[in-house]
């Protein structure tokens, strides 16, 4: 074989790769760059893990939707797609306002995935936007345990898309 074949294989080979890693960073920090910011309440959780070291796992008030919503609950698929409205309430948090397998033509709505329905006779279905994980410094992690069971509200960037990434979590100044 050819040296110069066998080096310009291998050129392309890394240029590939540094380019699928690219297209993945470019697409998690795309909903921070042109995203629009949303307040959503969190749901207390254990943000300590043995393993993980300081990381905070979050749940949302819409992490768990009513079946209904859906025209054929029943027959979602895990991990299948779904996009739910939000709305805003009076005190700047954003809430559920319905959900739908389409992508809606107007309004806010943040894209996500089915899990398998929480309750045994399918009134709920859980959903996972891919912001329930944040990682902390060791010295803030204390702080965000006690943030996390008095109350906090987690600052979440949304695409025009409806792809979301967590910006960060404040304490919430209604509690």
């Amino acid at each position: 074989m050819n040296k110069g074949l066998i080096a310009g294989g291998l050129g392309l080979a890394i240029l590939f790769q540094i380019g699928v890693l690219a297209v993945e960073y470019l697409a998690a920090v795309y909903p921070l760059w042109s995203g629009k910011p949303v307040k959503l309440a969190t749901l207390p959780v254990d943000p300590r893990s043995l393993f993980r070291g300081n990381y905070a796992r979050l749940r949302y008030g819409i992490s768990t939707i009513p079946a209904a919503e859906l025209d054929d609950a029943r027959g979602i698929r895990n991990d299948e797609v779904i996009y739910v409205r939000l709305k805003k309430a009076d005190d700047d948090i954003y809430g559920f306002a319905g959900a739908s397998l389409e992508r809606p033509n107007s309004g806010l709505f943040i894209r996500g995935r089915a899990i398998r329905s929480v309750a045994g006779d399918g009134a709920q279905l859980g959903v996972r936007y891919g912001i329930e994980a944040w990682f902390a410094p060791k010295n803030k992690a204390q702080q965000l345990e006690r943030d996390l069971r008095q109350g906090a509200v987690a600052v979440v960037m949304i695409a025009e898309n409806g792809r979301a990434t967590l910006a960060s979590i404040e304490p919430d100044p209604q509690r």
